[in-house]
């Protein structure tokens, strides 16, 4: 330090990072050889079960299926003799419509503000179900699965197609078709915009020709369902021997029907 001139201020700068380099390597061998030890309490811990009173009060306002309202509360299932067999939701204006069965069995196409029964309105559609307004009473009303789903066939087989997709039996003809079948339209914002069919006679007769409850037949022959004129366009193809090919809508599908009938 002594032969060292004085007042040179880059001898002490240079002289402050050794000094300050060599306090580092200090606490990095210090780190190296220290013994770690463990850092609080190591030990595990027992999960704590709530008692029987307190899973039970949580599990009586868990609903796995969503069934609540947008306030949180309790969706009420409606009590009245009706059958939601489906529905069509606009993702672009936000509205939609359902095809709801009254107690007469008498099925028809409801968009909110639709009155259903007398005193009984659809407020509002869902992909499930549908709300609808009873008297200032909110009740809730979902899809009908009161039958079985299809069972998968093995790939190959002939039963591998659907009954809607592939041709109706020839055994079908038109004045069966036109005697056991109804044909109605469907209105959407007071335009038609399908033909709503439903068993009238012999179901079997429904079922041959490839129709399911709630199906609504939107085109015939590429052609779209645009007035209640359809209907009797429609009616007067159904002659002996015809083909007519129809693109109907279940649901949120559209499904194929060749409606073939006999030439007798």
């Amino acid at each position: 330090m002594s032969r060292l001139p004085r007042g040179d201020l880059f001898t002490w700068i240079e002289l402050f990072l050794l000094a300050l380099i060599a306090v580092q390597l200090a606490r990095l061998v210090w780190t190296v050889i220290t013994p770690v030890g463990p850092f609080g309490d190591w030990r595990p811990r027992q999960a704590a079960i709530p008692s029987a009173e307190v899973r039970q009060a949580l599990f009586s306002s868990f609903d796995p299926f969503f069934r609540t309202t947008a306030g949180g509360g309790q969706q009420v299932v409606t009590s009245l003799d009706l059958k939601l067999f489906g529905t069509r939701i606009n993702e672009g204006s936000g509205s939609g419509s359902a095809i709801i069965a009254t107690p007469d069995q008498m099925q028809g196409s409801y968009a909110p503000g639709d009155e259903i029964l007398p005193g009984v309105t659809l407020k509002s559609v869902a992909f499930d179900h549908v709300v609808i307004d009873r008297g200032g009473r909110e009740e809730t009303l979902f899809l009908d699965q009161s039958q079985l789903a299809p069972v998968a066939q093995p790939e190959g087989s002939s039963e591998t197609a659907s009954p809607a997709s592939r041709p109706a039996s020839g055994t079908l003809d038109a004045e069966n078709v036109r005697s056991d079948i109804s044909f109605a339209p469907r209105s959407e914002g007071g335009r038609v915009t399908g033909i709503l069919v439903s068993p009238t006679g012999q179901e079997e007769i429904f079922r041959a020709a490839g129709f399911q409850p709630g199906d609504v037949i939107v085109q015939v022959n590429g052609r779209g369902i645009a007035s209640a004129g359809d209907i009797q366009t429609l009616s007067g193809q159904m002659k002996p021997g015809a083909r007519l090919s129809l693109q109907v809508e279940r649901g949120a599908n559209i499904v194929p029907i060749a409606l073939i009938l006999s030439s007798q």
